[in-house]
């Protein structure tokens, strides 16, 4: 791999996973409730990969994104809160296009595709005694919303996120390379683990931080990478629920990150779960502990297929390194970025930077 290609490596204009061509976000949340549904479209079908590395995963479709399975393309993609209410999200999503008569073309139906993946967010200081779900409505909300921008932190299926020790959210973060090959990511962080080195501000992410992009904290002194954090959500558990969270174990599916990592480079649905694999490399240096039996870490892969590979081998190992460092820094993005709202169950980065600063 060339190092100097490497060194000319920088964020996108927006630095969102919007910096890939043709892809738009959309969002949308109930604050009563504390979450919301984020998706990804694009103004044409794209090809698309998952793979997961958690142990508590909750998923809508993605059976049909192996290499071996006869759709090649998807229509959308959907992340959302909500845990298996929210995968009812996608529901939202299909009929929205299938009003724009998109969709894979059986016949004279046409049959929306849109995998989904879902966190649990239902103990974070929201109303989850509603009576109707909500996320078929939050799931078209979010894609009448798309569009190439969009905000961070407590937004969309990040509203209601939470880390072990402050609120997560929704975070997004490009690389441009030179050749033209653009990588994106979108996460909603809502991990078991810690995105902040144990007793301090600094972000486990901060060795791939670009231009400041959270907060410019820098890297801890001599962190202990043994070091567990104190789970502050389990604490939180427990007071809402009356239930010894932090003397067993955690309930399964309490956590999850979720995220899309997207390019503009020709790939097959082979090589974009080679990429989903190396990005999940990213999560894993970002978050401390990830991939845990109580979380469902997922990565989705998508390429637009507008810019060709010249050197394939080397061209995917790029990719996969620049989807890496992209998710690291999209993940500290989202933390960085969650406000505070009534009735958290836990503090943001940014009121723990500041008590700490102070």
């Amino acid at each position: 791999m060339n190092s100097d290609l490497d060194l000319r490596w920088c964020a996108g204009r927006r630095n969102l996973i919007t910096d890939v061509p043709g892809l738009m976000v959309g969002n949308a949340a109930d604050h009563q409730v504390k979450s919301g549904v984020t998706i990804v479209r694009a103004d044409k079908p794209f090809i698309a990969s998952v793979d997961v590395m958690g142990g508590a995963p909750g998923t809508r479709d993605t059976d049909c994104l192996a290499a071996d399975k006869l759709v090649e393309q998807v229509d959308a993609l959907v992340l959302s809160g909500g845990s298996a209410f929210g995968l009812e999200a996608a529901s939202g999503v299909v009929a929205a296009l299938r009003e724009q008569e998109q969709g894979f073309a059986i016949g004279p139906v046409r049959v929306p595709i849109v995998p989904a993946a879902i966190i649990f967010d239902l103990l974070n200081g929201g109303d989850s005694g509603w009576q109707q779900n909500p996320y078929p409505q939050l799931g078209q909300a979010a894609f009448d919303s798309a569009s190439e921008d969009f905000s961070l932190g407590s937004c969309g299926a990040g509203t209601g996120a939470t880390t072990a020790v402050l609120k997560g959210g929704l975070g997004s973060a490009s690389i441009v390379m030179p050749d033209g090959m653009v990588v994106g990511a979108l996460v909603v962080v809502n991990p078991h683990g810690s995105v902040v080195v144990p007793g301090s501000c600094s972000f486990w992410a901060a060795p791939f931080e670009m231009n400041g992009e959270f907060g410019d904290a820098g890297m801890a002194s001599a962190p202990d990478p043994f070091a567990l954090p104190r789970n502050e959500k389990l604490r939180a558990y427990e007071a809402l629920t009356g239930q010894p969270g932090m003397h067993r174990p955690v309930p399964p599916g309490m956590n999850t990150t979720i995220a899309i990592v997207a390019t503009n480079a020709v790939m097959s649905k082979a090589q974009l779960y080679r990429m989903a694999v190396a990005a999940q490399d990213g999560l894993a240096r970002a978050i401390v502990p990830s991939h845990t039996p109580f979380d469902g870490d997922l990565v989705f892969t998508l390429s637009t297929g507008e810019a060709p590979m010249r050197a394939p081998v080397e061209d995917s190992m790029r990719l996969g390194h620049a989807a890496a460092v992209c998710l690291s820094r999209a993940i500290a993005r989202g933390v960085y970025h969650a406000e505070a709202a009534p009735g958290d169950t836990l503090p943001t980065w940014q009121d723990s930077f500041a008590q700490a600063d102070g």
